[in-house]
């Protein structure tokens, strides 16, 4: 199941953001396309899990995009974390090189209510109903929580390779050996909170789409940039980084012994 649903999601995915690539110019057409292509794990794990289990394990997946009945304090940190990551890049850059690095200009209120509208209108649930809702138990079933965390964020980065190599699109030519490392971290951060508030998709989708929206409090692009593969990226971008993993270090510990609940029907077919 896991190895059909990577193929699925990669292979949707990088068709998706070609035909959008190929379809530049034209009106509307590589918006529809990228955002098929954002949401393909979704679509690679609701075609899986219903050719295995039928309509009931669809219902069950897509369910816990309803788990909303958590405390308060998991709203706050879904929201709150990534901003107080990229407010610390800002005050370390400050402390260490005598000086602010440059903020955005969007206003903060415009970068909230996005983040909440993007939960039911952007593509960030089509990526985690695949990658926290349907890979991650199974992974962790295999080789424990922490490395499974690990192992997927690798996973979910490369997943993202095509896009910085497609004009016109944010992450071009960054550097993606660091983009990687973040979000490896980033994936340990999720795992940890969609451990504690009982497999929850919509705050790791709420926390997705914060990270989403967030980003540009204080840029870390490099302007002009033209290699992906290369390590040179700005002071800020690599201070982010080492704050992403020294906060997911923590998580990692946290996350040893723990699992998360997979169906018998599903670990009697991974054995």
């Amino acid at each position: 199941m896991l190895i059909a649903f990577f193929a699925a999601a990669y292979a949707l995915a990088w068709t998706f953001f070609g035909l959008g690539a190929l379809a530049s110019g034209r009106a509307g057409l590589p918006s529809i396309l990228f955002y098929l292509g954002a949401i393909s794990p979704s679509l690679a794990a609701v075609a899986v899990v219903w050719h295995r289990e039928g309509t009931s394990g669809v219902a069950a997946l897509l369910g816990r995009l309803l788990r909303w009945r958590v405390h308060w304090a998991w709203y706050v940190f879904a929201v709150a974390y990534f901003p107080a990551i990229k407010l610390g890049a800002a005050l370390v850059h400050r402390l260490a090189f005598d000086a602010w690095p440059r903020f955005g200009n969007e206003a903060w209120y415009v970068m909230l209510v996005g983040t909440f509208l993007a939960v039911p209108l952007g593509g960030q649930a089509g990526e985690e109903v695949g990658w926290r809702g349907f890979a991650l138990p199974r992974l962790a079933n295999r080789c424990g929580l922490p490395a499974a965390s690990v192992l997927l964020g690798v996973i979910w980065a490369a997943w993202h390779l095509p896009l910085f190599f497609i004009p016109g699109v944010d992450k071009t030519g960054q550097s993606f050996p660091l983009y990687a490392a973040q979000v490896t971290a980033i994936s340990i951060v999720l795992a940890w909170l969609y451990l504690n508030t009982n497999e929850s998709l919509l705050l790791v989708t709420l926390m997705h789409s914060a990270i989403n929206q967030t980003i540009g409090i204080v840029p870390s692009a490099e302007s002009g940039a033209t290699n992906p593969f290369t390590l040179h990226a700005s002071r800020i971008a690599w201070i982010t980084a080492a704050l992403l993993w020294a906060t997911a270090a923590y998580f990692l510990v946290r996350l040893r012994g723990r699992n998360l609940s997979v169906d018998d029907s599903v670990v009697a077919s991974l054995r």
